[in-house]
């Protein structure tokens, strides 16, 4: 089963399960630590970030990211590998603010005569990971790899 498959509700299950088998050993450890091993166990830094990754159980939108998470997309037209340095969301609104560190800097400009290089960048998207913003061509300014 897939990380964006799980609920939260089953990602606690896991932590529970855990924490049983630990103290069932001799090992206990308090539910937070258990929370810690599962999103390790999924490849996570921690639990915030497995939880915000999972798919909810109550039918709400998953966020499209996560602080931490290596991702992939495309920046005015350039591809893009990165790290998501801060992410939150803009009040009760479907959108998001992302702070992205590119891996590689990106040319944003399009002319052959120069070039200006981007390699962190502040952008809104939605829940999808796409920028309501556009460029002149009517393309997106940012878009997620999901």
């Amino acid at each position: 089963m897939s990380m964006a498959t799980l609920t939260i509700d089953e990602l606690k299950s896991q932590a529970k399960r855990l924490r049983d088998a630990m103290a069932g050993s001799g090992t206990p450890v308090s539910h937070g630590a258990a929370l810690e091993l599962v999103a390790k166990s999924h490849g996570v830094r921690d639990w915030n970030t497995l939880s915000a990754l999972a798919a909810r159980s109550d039918n709400a939108e998953a966020a499209p990211a996560a602080v931490g998470a290596h991702v992939s997309g495309e920046y005015l037209g350039q591809r893009f590998t990165g790290c998501v340095l801060a992410f939150s969301r803009l009040s009760q609104s479907g959108y998001y603010t992302i702070t992205l560190h590119f891996d590689e800097p990106v040319d944003v400009v399009t002319f052959d005569s120069f070039s200006a290089f981007r390699q962190r960048v502040n952008a809104t998207i939605d829940g999808k990971g796409v920028s309501p913003r556009q460029t002149s061509n009517g393309r997106p300014h940012l878009v997620l790899d999901l």
